[in-house]
């Protein structure tokens, strides 16, 4: 009987291509953009070693990460990855939580997605600075305990953490809600002028000097005090 695929024997075989392929290596690409501009902001911020959270730098930072960020094609997902990277991973020789911070928020706050989840629950680590200055429009759900600074400089959006904050949790907010179903740390709402903050579990001390804005501890307002009485 003749072999009716004796004449393909010999015909060229080419590996087909699998498309899962293609999208392994582009968010493998896409990561590594974001861990290096990750890495270019920590070499301009921490050049001395030390890392200071004022005002300004923290502005500097922020505008820094946000021109990095612009040209990257992310999305969550991505995002998630660098928060593993950040806890555990390989790709990120050094950590330091401010600056770390402060460039996940500014992947957070310019994001396609209005409405974000990030689960915080099996990193050892806790991350501050996320929420910093989250837009109007915006809506960022935390699952999890969360770190220092948590909303500091909101300015419009809506921050919900699902667990506790640190020290500073809204600090320097300027208009929004943060509301936080667990504890916060010391100077809760510190330089806040304006949105509001609601926290259903203990509150270890407000901050002094509060400009404006209003702080809720289990629905009843704490700050100010004389807008209680009008």
């Amino acid at each position: 009987m003749i072999n009716p695929f004796e004449d393909f024997k010999n015909y060229p075989y080419k590996k087909k291509e699998i498309p899962l392929d293609r999208i392994v290596q582009a968010k493998e690409k896409v990561i590594g953009e974001i861990v290096e501009g990750y890495l270019k902001l920590v070499e301009e911020e921490v050049k001395d070693l030390v890392w200071m959270v004022e005002h300004s730098r923290l502005i500097k930072a922020y505008s820094s990460a946000v021109r990095t960020i612009q040209k990257i094609d992310y999305d969550t997902d991505d995002i998630e990855e660098l928060c593993i990277e950040l806890d555990k991973g390989d790709k990120i020789p050094y950590l330091i939580s401010g600056p770390a911070g402060i460039y996940l928020s500014a992947l957070l706050n310019n994001a396609k997605e209005d409405t974000i989840q990030l689960g915080l629950y099996e990193f050892k680590r806790a991350f501050h600075f996320l929420g910093y200055r989250l837009p109007q429009g915006k809506t960022l759900l935390l699952k999890g305990n969360a770190g220092d600074f948590i909303g500091a400089g909101l300015s419009g959006g809506r921050l919900v953490v699902e667990g506790s904050t640190g020290n500073w949790a809204g600090a320097g907010m300027m208009d929004g809600e943060l509301s936080i179903s667990g504890n916060t740390g010391q100077n809760t709402g510190a330089w806040m002028s304006g949105g509001q903050i609601n926290v259903e579990g203990h509150i270890l001390g407000i901050g002094k000097t509060i400009h404006g804005g209003r702080i809720y501890h289990r629905g009843n307002l704490i700050r100010p005090y004389e807008a209680s009485t009008r």
